[in-house]
Formats: C-alpha cells, sequence, structure tokens
C-alpha cells in the first residue's frame, strides 16, 4: 500500500506576479515563488494588468489573481478566508493586509504569518501596518544584519536575516570590461526625497569630466532634470525606467555605481550593480551587506565622505578593477536556489509550528 502525499502549504502573498514589476519587494516573491517545489507550495498571489513573470504562469499549483480598477479588497478577501491558506507571507500595509489582520485576531485563524523587513526606516517606527505585522507575525525576517537587529531592539522580537538574491538572467559581469578615460557613473532606483537623486546631480555638476547616467522615476525626477539645467550639466543622461535586462545592460556599461540614499534596508540595486562587477559607493546609514567598505565599494558617514570616495574610484582605475573583481566574489555568495531553499524551510517551519500550537492546546 502506498503511502499518500501530504498536501500542499498553501501560502498567500499580496505581492505583484507581473513580468514588468521591478519594486524590489515584488522581484524578491517573484524569484522564490518561482523556485518552490511545486508538489509542496501552492500559492496564490496578485497580477497587476500585465503579462505574468513566464515562470509563475506555468508552475503548477500556482493562482495568479487579477488586479482590477476597483473592489480588490473584498475579491482577494475571498481568497485567503475560503480556505484560509497555511501562510500569509510578506505583508504590506494596503487596506487589505489591515482586514485580514483584523479578521485573523478576531475569529483566531490559524494561518500562520510571515513578515519580511525590508527598509530599517519602517522597522524602527513601530507604528501602523509594519509594526503590527512585526508584533502579531508568527516568524519575522529582515533582508540584513542591521534590519534584523533593529527589528529584535525595538521590539523585542527575534529576526533572523535572509537575504536577496542575484537573477544571473540579468545581472553578470561583462566579459571584458571597458578601459575609460572618462568613467561612467551609474545611478539606479527611484526618484523619491530618501533616494537624494539630487546628490547624483550636484557631483555631476562638480564633475564634468565624468558621464552620468540615472535610471528610475519618481516624484522628484522633474526637479532633478531642472537641476541638471540650471546646473549646466551636459554630463547628464536621464534614462527612465528600465527593464531588469536594460538594467543589467547599462550597469555592464558603467564603471561606478553611486546610490546617495539615506533610508534603506538592504537594496537590492546594490547586490545587482556587485554582481555586474561595480565599485559601488553607499551611505553606512543601514549598513548593507552587499558592499564590504574599503574591498568592493565604499559606505560613506557623511556627504563629504561620498565625494570623496567618487574622486578616489575616478582617478584611479586599478582601484577600480580592483573592487570590481571583489564585487564579483562577495556577490556569488548570494545565491536565489540556496534563498529560496530557506524560504521553503521557513514555511514549512512555521506549518509545523501551528500544528503544534493546536495539539497542545487540544490536549
Amino acid at each position: 500500500m502506498t503511502r499518500s502525499q501530504p498536501r500542499p502549504i498553501t501560502v498567500f502573498t499580496p505581492s505583484d506576479a507581473s513580468a514588468g514589476n521591478t519594486n524590489a519587494q515584488n522581484l524578491t516573491v517573484k524569484e522564490i515563488v518561482a523556485r518552490l517545489p511545486e508538489a509542496r507550495f501552492h500559492v496564490t498571489m496578485l497580477c497587476d494588468g500585465e503579462a505574468p513573470d513566464p515562470r509563475l504562469r506555468t508552475r503548477m499549483n500556482t493562482r495568479l489573481v487579477a488586479w482590477t480598477k476597483r473592489g480588490n479588497t473584498v475579491r482577494l478577501l475571498r481568497h485567503c478566508l475560503f480556505p484560509p491558506p497555511d501562510i500569509y507571507f510578506f505583508p504590506r500595509s494596503g487596506p487589505l493586509d489591515r482586514v485580514f489582520f483584523d479578521v485573523r485576531k478576531r475569529i483566531g485563524l490559524r494561518t500562520a504569518l510571515i513578515t519580511y523587513i525590508v527598509m530599517a526606516m519602517d522597522a524602527v517606527t513601530g507604528s501602523g501596518m509594519v509594526g503590527r505585522s512585526v508584533r502579531e507575525g508568527d516568524l519575522v525576517f529582515g533582508n540584513s544584519k542591521h534590519v534584523a537587529e533593529t527589528i529584535r531592539r525595538q521590539f523585542g522580537v527575534e529576526a533572523r536575516p535572509i537575504y536577496d538574491g542575484i537573477d544571473r538572467r540579468y545581472f553578470f559581469p561583462p566579459h571584458e570590461r571597458r578601459e575609460s578615460t572618462a568613467p561612467v557613473v551609474l545611478y539606479a532606483g527611484s526618484f523619491q526625497p530618501r533616494k537624494r537623486v539630487e546628490m547624483v546631480i550636484q557631483q555631476a555638476a562638480r564633475l564634468p569630466g565624468l558621464q552620468f547616467r540615472l535610471a528610475g522615476k519618481g516624484e522628484t525626477e522633474k526637479r532633478c532634470r531642472d537641476l541638471a539645467q540650471q546646473s549646466g550639466c551636459r554630463n547628464v543622461s536621464f534614462l527612465g525606467h528600465l527593464s531588469s535586462e536594460s538594467l543589467g545592460e547599462e550597469m555592464r556599461q558603467a564603471d561606478i555605481f553611486l546610490f546617495p540614499s539615506i533610508l534603506e534596508g538592504n537594496p537590492q540595486v546594490l547586490l545587482q550593480a556587485s554582481a555586474c562587477g561595480l565599485a559601488c559607493i553607499a551611505m553606512d546609514l543601514y549598513r548593507s551587506d552587499y558592499v564590504v567598505d574599503g574591498e568592493t565599494g565604499f559606505l560613506a558617514r557623511s556627504d563629504a565622505e561620498l565625494s570623496e570616495a567618487l574622486d578616489r574610484l575616478a582617478s584611479d582605475a586599478v582601484l577600480r578593477r580592483s573592487f570590481s573583481a571583489a564585487a564579483v566574489r562577495h556577490a556569488g555568495q548570494f545565491d536565489w536556489d540556496d534563498i529560496a531553499r530557506q524560504w521553503a524551510g521557513v514555511f514549512q517551519e512555521a506549518v509545523a509550528r501551528r500544528q503544534l500550537y493546536d495539539q497542545q492546546r487540544a490536549s
């Protein structure tokens, strides 16, 4: 008599499966889900109007729920309640999350909540949905050691780090890095106040001999364009939003990655740039594990240090080559296959904990 296979663990996540969505949080979930064993995990996630990631569209035991112009909270809540999933993974701060949290608490749903915090700035607020997802989470994780430590310090909640990985379809070093007398400096990310893209424009005005390329879009883009024009910067190019494939190509054509943001968790873009062999300059405030200070790039403690780091890298091709090689080696340890296996183990651990809790209550 053959032994029946256990039913798949059911997972709901309020994450977007669209192929064109390059938001870091959604990229993370897509990479995890694409690698989960199909027979062991049934996943429900959203799809916001665009074609889904082909790996998810063809994945067995994956349900993609269309995001529409209205009525999403009620409609999606049905997928969280009838029947309730074993796991609610990576909650956000939207109305669906708030309603689900309320219902879960009120009627005692046995759905395990797995919280993943990717912003140190959110972790320290202690209020709103971010704080609630930490306090009510069955298992809590941060995307860096610093984020996990911040959670433990602020909430008294045990948190472990799990990193993001590299999508090596798009982010890999060039076969041969070009030699240039005018190094190319790349910024990639959204245009919003905390990213301080204006700082990149200021550096371009200060260093007219370098080429500065800016990828992304957002609320401060017009201000940055105006600043570049007012400063007479002819060495600045605005690239707009780029797909992962195009961003990888831009990174392989650049020499230095400049990221002056002051509020982050552990930015995926620093890992992507490192995997493409770029020396990175970022701020030390959030202590990214993707940049090894003085070995693969520089983590600046002030704006003055950021400028000094850029000057040093721009003027020293030997140092750039050294950092480039070290960055590729360092990025090699962040592998999505390994990370997806970690998350599969987390999901199994959460279900086992819930089952043990139910057994203890029954006895």
